[in-house]
């Protein structure tokens, strides 16, 4: 498709003075001669602004790839997206939405007449869904793309696939622009080129708009904030305080010695409204300062107040996030205090839970954040830490795809075509568990068949709302609800999904009907900004609803109360929460008591004691965080949740088993049948006979978590288990290669084989004292099929002949084993006694009249003819009654204390 070329209004790009003017040319011959480039240009070097429109600018060129298409221009937020645009109509003379227009969620100004489009990264996505070729497209940039978010990433690989399939039907090939300040322009080269047979040049603009001087270790405080961490968990309050300490105390340093407007990077809104207050108190009235903040929860209208210039004669205090770290240009500020720390969610596939984690920045966002205090005039950046620390910091953050919930992911890949993400040329390459994790939520979610492989008609109908899939899900499901609530089931889940979607719009308690019945007030809180932004997605919700409507006509009737409940436990399953006996806890970080619930995932959960929702014995989880590594989440939002009413609507979340297990508390087998959600059991039955299958695996199981001291062992079976594995080492030594006869009868070769010794004879077994009465020595003996029995007495007798006429019992517990014989039983004996065909010499300990070793040897010839002559002078004098003859070898050998007269 070719658009009509439109004459753009009269801008002489060569009069705008920013580093990135010199490479236009240089940019404009690239993308004549290539189909894709990448631009590094320092932050504050105009790319943003000035790339679309000299690209579009066609004046005095040959291009003709751009009178086909719109040039689409990718940001990573919407407030960047929305000032782009509006920065670039401005240079045009135009109002947004004419030659220059935005597209970002719940938000457009487009027309006709509108050749780019500013758009976020999600917006791609789905227009790439739509149309893989995306005609009418002559070029698609990738604005600040070192961000590595998951749409981008998924933008970009989906965008070069497309070219590669569809670039045939179009009349010239799509261009593709990579653009940052801070990106490894030669991984993402690579990259790019593997996926076409052009090659991509790399283009550089050197330099700020204007110089930004570094200031190290800024800080007032005796205790500057320094870890040479990658993670920083605030594990107390006095953490949490220190930072906000050092931050208030480098915006006073900074006030003082410094002119112009001050950005302060932190890593959350926790500390943004703690920076506030205490700033608040410090400055006091002063009329000539202004603290705003900025993050992306915020209304439009309190983040555009954070971004104009301060009022004539005054200084404005902008307190932020990452938000600000790239695109935006906040007037006045040539001031940057950076705490060198990020929050950034982390999902863990185990459990399908995002949690906040605060790290430190990498090295390119600590460049990207200074260079916002040079954007205007030269300025000057504070970071709280020191050169050194600097280098140890990662040269980039970690993208995005590496610690994200991949569900969307997946259902947009199976929408296009890809059953697995291998298909598919990635920068990054999906984590495999992460990815199945994404699929199993998803054929829960119904939206996929049971192998992965294709939409259900159910999933097509939510891959047509633009949400997460558990929302998209509930809304679906939510058309074959009927209620007698004032509010229609759809209409209620679209206020659900809006809520969930947004920032919680009540502080204090977790229950989500409060909020539902907020969005139905007429006054006070009810006309916030935040309700009536949360009111509007909710009516886009219900507009995209009504293009996919259910074709199911039969309803299922649900009780009001039970209605929010119902919703939420259909868009998360995995967080039906139940109650647990033990429920009080106290919190380490909180004087409050804490109610404990488990989850169907198998977490533990916790919700203030003081909550009411804590009367309730089940919950629908909405929202529940905490930090990684804790092995337990605390509970945001929460309804209470009807089991029953649960069953009706979504039976298959159910499952009927039958569960034989130990119990530790009764110390027997316990067996019965249960009725479960995930790892909830929700009704138990006893069962009168037990499955003997069911119950040979739960005993032996309970055997390999406890022991084999479960059982009765004398020592004469472990003797003679001893002497068995003596005789099987010295099988396997000689048989190299060669499967032994002898079965192994070490302790954990016994609990490796309980299935083929034991398990035979627990019939009888349900308490923990049958376990002694079982008859071990005859089970252990059947392991020994004949001649192995009588080869086992031959060569490893129990006992031993020695010349007195003793049968001496062989210590087989050591290596070599071991023969306690009194000294005068071994008279004239020169032989070292000996066992396994000769093949093992005995250990003799040769012991006193008080049963104490005198020697231990292996070679009886040679102590008789050295060291017993010492050993009788030292005994003869303590034990005169006793035999110590001049020539043992020739004495008479005794048990007795001297041998009998003859």
């Amino acid at each position: 498709m070719s658009i009509p070329r439109i004459e753009l209004p009269a801008i002489d790009l060569s009069n705008i003075d920013l580093p990135i003017s010199t490479l236009l040319p240089a940019i404009k011959d690239a993308l004549t001669s290539h189909d894709q480039l990448i631009i590094e240009a320092a932050p504050g070097a105009g790319k943003t602004t000035v790339v679309p429109l000299a690209l579009l600018d066609t004046k005095g060129t040959e291009r003709a790839w751009i009178e086909t298409g719109k040039i689409l221009m990718l940001e990573p937020r919407r407030i960047a997206a929305r000032q782009a645009a509006e920065r670039m109509a401005q240079l045009l003379n135009e109002t947004v939405g004419e030659t220059v227009g935005y597209r970002v969620r719940m938000d457009k100004k487009v027309s006709d007449k509108t050749r780019i489009e500013v758009i976020t990264e999600g917006v791609l996505n789905r227009m790439l869904l739509d149309d893989p070729s995306l005609d009418g497209v002559a070029a698609v940039i990738f604005d600040e793309f070192h961000e590595r978010s998951l749409d981008g990433d998924l933008g970009l690989a989906l965008t070069l696939q497309g070219r590669q399939l569809f670039g045939e039907l179009r009349e010239h090939p799509l261009k593709v622009v990579v653009m940052s300040a801070t990106l490894d322009g030669t991984q993402i080269q690579s990259y790019i080129e593997s996926t076409s047979e052009d090659t991509c040049p790399i283009l550089s603009s050197e330099g700020r708009a204007y110089p930004v001087d570094i200031i190290w270790n800024a800080s007032s405080s005796k205790a500057p904030l320094q870890t040479n961490q990658s993670r920083f968990q605030y594990s107390n309050h006095a953490k949490h305080q220190a930072l906000i300490d050092q931050v208030s105390q480098c915006v006073e340093q900074a006030l003082a010695d410094q002119t112009g407007s001050i950005l302060v990077f932190l890593p959350g809104q926790r500390e943004i409204i703690s920076v506030q207050q205490q700033l608040s108190q410090i400055l006091g009235n002063d009329q000539h300062l202004t603290i705003t903040p900025l993050y992306g929860a915020l209304s439009l209208s309190e983040q555009r107040k954070a971004i104009e210039p301060a009022p004539q004669g005054t200084r404005k205090i902008v307190l932020t996030t990452s938000i600000a770290e790239t695109s935006l240009t906040i007037e006045g500020v040539r001031v940057v205090i950076d705490s060198g720390l990020a929050r950034v969610p982390e999902y863990d596939p185990k459990n399908a839970m995002t949690r906040l984690k605060t790290e430190r920045v990498s090295k390119a966002s600590a460049k990207q954040r200074a260079g916002r205090a040079g954007r205007l005039e030269p300025g000057v950046c504070y970071r709280l830490w020191g050169e050194e620390q600097h280098q140890s910091l990662a040269n980039f953050a970690a993208p995005e795809i590496d610690q994200a919930d991949l569900a969307p992911v997946a259902l947009q890949l199976i929408q296009w075509g890809i059953n697995d993400p291998s298909e598919l040329d990635w920068l990054t390459p999906p984590k495999t568990s992460a990815y199945n994790q994404a699929t199993d939520l998803l054929i829960q979610l119904e939206a996929i068949t049971p192998e992965a492989s294709a939409l259900t008609d159910h999933g097509t109908a939510m891959t047509q709302l633009a949400m997460h899939p558990r929302l998209a899900h509930m809304l679906i499901k939510s058309q074959s609800l009927s209620s007698d609530s004032a509010k229609s089931p759809t209409e209620t889940a679209c206020r659900l999904a809006a809520l969930l979607s947004e920032r919680d719009p009540i502080k204090g308690n977790c229950e989500l009907t409060q909020r539902l019945v907020l969005l139905n007030g007429e006054t006070g809180q009810a006309n916030s900004p935040l309700i009536k932004r949360i009111k509007q997605l909710s009516h886009q919700f219900e507009q995209q609803l009504k293009r996919v409507q259910s074709s199911d006509a039969s309803k299922i009737q649900v009780d009001s109360n039970d209605l929010a409940g119902m919703l939420t436990a259909l868009a998360y399953p995995d967080r039906i929460a139940q109650r647990t006996q033990e429920h009080q806890l106290t919190d380490k970080l909180s004087p409050s008591n804490l109610t404990s619930y488990k989850l169907s995932n198998g977490r533990q959960a916790q919700i203030p004691t003081s909550d009411p929702l804590t009367k309730e014995t089940y919950l629908a989880v909405a929202q529940l965080g905490g930090q990684s590594g804790q092995t337990s989440d605390r509970i945001f939002l929460a309804s209470p949740l009807n089991l029953e009413a649960l069953k009706l609507v979504e039976p298959s979340l159910f499952n009927e088993t039958v569960a034989v297990e130990w119990s530790n508390k009764d110390e027997r087998l316990l067996a019965e049948q249960r009725e479960t959600i995930g790892k909830l059991v929700c009704e138990t039955k006893p069962l009168s006979t037990i499955p003997q299958e069911q119950k040979q695996t739960a005993l032996l199981n309970f055997v390999k978590a406890k022991g084999l001291n479960l059982l009765t062992w004398t020592p004469e079976i472990k003797s003679w288990c001893q002497r068995i594995e003596l005789l099987r080492s010295i099988s396997i030594d000689q048989e190299i290669n060669q499967e032994t006869s002898w079965p192994d009868m070490s302790e954990q070769g016994l609990l490796d084989s309980l299935q083929d010794w034991l398990a035979p004879y627990l019939s009888d077994v349900s308490h923990i004292n049958h376990f002694k009465k079982l008859d071990l020595k005859n089970i252990l003996t059947a392991r020994l099929p004949w001649p192995l029995p009588k080869e086992l007495d031959e060569q490893a007798p129990e006992r031993i002949r020695v010349p007195s006429g003793s049968n001496i019992k062989i210590d087989y517990s050591q290596n070599p084993p071991v023969l306690a014989v009194k000294l005068q039983e071994m008279f004239g004996q020169t032989d070292t006694p000996s066992i396994a065909n000769g093949k093992i010499k005995l250990q003799v300990h040769l012991l006193s009249p008080a049963q104490r070793p005198l020697q231990v040897t292996q070679d009886l010839a040679g102590f008789w003819n050295s060291s017993y002559e010492l050993v009788k002078k030292d005994m003869k004098g303590r034990y005169p009654k006793h035999h110590w003859p001049d020539n043992p070898l020739e004495a008479e050998a005794t048990a007795r204390a001297k041998p009998r007269k003859g």
